[in-house]
């Protein structure tokens, strides 16, 4: 899983391995580890909610689905969900939760496991 922070905007990213375990069992986690500390992302199904939703609590960012959408984005060719809602703070929060697909531009980084590009047609 990827997760991309601009400002107050978080995009979650998933491979075809992690959507199907999301869709299987209602969650996903990772985490990055820092010397000492742990940086965690997640998703998790979310009964009640009826857009995307976020928290942050224990260093973890967890992005809260709600059931039928997250039925519908695991187990069809939907690409991605967004949500934007205001904050107590007044600010708004960006969420977005896509699948990831390969690469236009050649990368170094494994892409085995990730969704084709619909744009690769195009280019070839």
């Amino acid at each position: 899983m990827k997760i991309r922070i601009k400002d107050n905007s978080v995009r979650f990213r998933l491979t075809r391995s992690e959507v199907e375990e999301f869709g299987n069992t209602g969650h996903y986690a990772s985490h990055t580890e820092f010397n000492g500390s742990k940086f965690g992302y997640a998703l998790q199904v979310q009964d009640g909610i009826s857009e995307l939703q976020a928290g942050f609590t224990d260093n973890t960012i967890t992005l809260y689905v709600p059931i039928n959408l997250a039925e519908e984005w695991a187990n069809t060719d939907k690409v991605g969900l967004a949500n934007s809602y205001t904050l107590n703070s007044g600010k708004p929060l960006l969420l977005l939760l896509e699948k990831d697909f390969v690469c236009l531009d050649e990368r170094s980084e494994d892409e085995s496991d990730n969704y084709p590009n619909p744009k690769a047609t195009i280019h070839e």
